[in-house]
């Protein structure tokens, strides 16, 4: 059994959707490990990540605008705004989806569905880096 970890930087454009999988399957990849469990963390309590539909780009956009809806940016509507109308949405939004992914991997990759692709989901409106951390375990 061995054990792998990894910080994955990823850069942002402000709110979004960002795909995150071709930078994730190819560490697994090199990791030479055929047979594990991945665990994603998002060390950030602004952003998160998701497993998606990875062929329509409408379904992120519809997702963008449903978390829009649902957790609204509204001056004095939220205590919290330390650092502007998108600071207490963010930590909502953050709060309603995952910080963490946990994926087995087969055969030297993560198992995921035809359509499935993994996401870093950006809360805040200015841009960001981010960081991922990766741990697989396995042989």
């Amino acid at each position: 059994m061995r054990q792998e970890l990894h910080s994955l930087q990823v850069t942002t454009r402000g709110k979004g959707l960002v795909a995150i999988d071709r930078p994730v399957l190819d560490w697994v990849h090199d990791s030479g490990i055929e047979t594990g469990l991945l665990t994603l963390w998002c060390r950030h309590t602004s952003a998160s990540l998701t497993v998606q539909e990875n062929a329509d780009p409408t379904v992120r956009e519809d997702i963008e605008r449903y978390f829009e809806s649902l957790v609204p940016e509204a001056p004095g509507r939220y205590i919290h705004e330390d650092e502007g109308p998108d600071d207490m949405p963010a930590h909502l939004r953050t709060m309603l989806t995952n910080t963490q992914l946990t994926i087995p991997v087969a055969d030297g990759r993560p198992v995921l569905g035809m359509w499935q692709g993994l996401y870093l989901f950006e809360h805040r409106s200015r841009p960001h880096r981010r960081e991922i951390v990766l741990h697989l375990i396995g042989e």
